[in-house]
């Protein structure tokens, strides 16, 4: 198991061959449990849309400890995250609460110094991903040259490219690390019991934080026959041979959107500010909210259906495409 934040997994992403068409629908509570242990590396993925609030409850409810977060964008789940006492070091390129203000516990925790805190740039962040998704020792930023991070970053280093540039000359180059998470959650839309998990409207990184792990939970809004899946394959962004745990949770991303099922609360964004800025409200929050419900199902009850209503969306249906199919045998 890799549990360092560069380190490199020792076995390969996920189940392979017929394994993968396995079912592998687990409870949230069952799937946190089995996959996420204190001082892992986690990543939680999804960039504005699709965040995995509903995961980062259930870790706070379990009362995981020193776990390494990586998050290209350290949002409001995160701050409830290191709130519940869950999380010792941060890797992230962006902290704050989503252009409505800034994250009161994470910034209290880096000035006492009580949060380790890693940071990259959004594209050395991707690198990170696409290091660690194909096994590489290193992956080379350009964009690093003429920016402090590297001063303030030991992680990332320069090296001397082995290939002379036209006038001879050899080019230093910053490089980042792989990341390899014990186990990465990203929330979707949709997927089938095998895990095939298909994603629309505004993607991130979710597919190559999914192949750097070693282990995958995906949670989605619902289950959806095969057949369904197979109508639409390139909606298919992660497959189901990457993914070892696939959890139903409707309103799972919630504060945060998923395209055509319901809206972004911005309220609930511009409350948070708020809240996180007093400690003692933001102890008094998550004691009501997240440990005073056994589930996500209770934290949406709670929500309440008028605020719910608010967040529903119309249809705007995507215009059908023929695939085309072999006329005959």
């Amino acid at each position: 198991m890799a549990s360092a934040d560069t380190g490199t997994p020792t076995g390969p992403t996920g189940p392979a061959g017929p394994a993968s068409r396995r079912d592998k629908t687990m409870s949230m509570r069952d799937a946190v449990a089995a996959f996420v242990t204190d001082g892992a590396t986690v990543c939680l993925e999804g960039f504005t849309h699709l965040v995995p609030t509903a995961a980062g409850h259930e870790i706070i409810r379990q009362r995981r400890r020193n776990l390494t977060v990586v998050r290209m964008t350290a949002d409001i789940v995160v701050d409830q995250m290191i709130a519940g006492d869950c999380v010792s070091v941060l890797v992230s390129s962006f902290v704050g609460n989503s252009s409505a203000g800034s994250l009161g516990e994470l910034r209290r925790r880096i000035e006492e110094g009580r949060l380790e805190f890693h940071e990259y740039s959004h594209y050395g962040m991707i690198a990170r991903y696409l290091a660690g998704a194909q096994r590489l020792p290193f992956y080379p930023v350009r964009s690093y040259a003429g920016s402090d991070l590297p001063s303030i970053n030991p992680g990332i280093a320069a090296v001397t490219s082995p290939y002379p540039a036209a006038d001879g000359s050899s080019e230093r180059v910053h490089v980042v690390p792989p990341v390899n998470p014990d186990v990465t959650i990203v929330h979707a839309q949709r997927a089938d019991r095998a895990g095939n998990t298909q994603i629309w409207g505004l993607t991130g990184i979710q597919a190559e934080a999914v192949y750097a792990a070693e282990r995958a939970i995906v949670v989605v809004e619902e289950i959806v026959d095969d057949e369904v899946v197979r109508s639409d394959p390139n909606r298919t962004v992660i497959p189901a041979h990457a993914v070892d745990a696939v959890v139903v949770c409707p309103y799972g991303a919630h504060p945060s959107f998923a395209q055509g099922y319901y809206d972004r609360d911005g309220a609930f964004y511009r409350e948070w500010s708020a809240i996180s800025k007093d400690r003692d409200r933001l102890a008094a929050w998550l004691e009501e909210w997240v440990h005073g419900t056994a589930d996500h199902a209770g934290y949406v009850a709670k929500l309440g259906r008028e605020r719910r209503e608010r967040l529903s969306v119309a249809d705007a249906f995507s215009l059908p495409v023929n695939y085309g199919k072999r006329k005959g045998p």
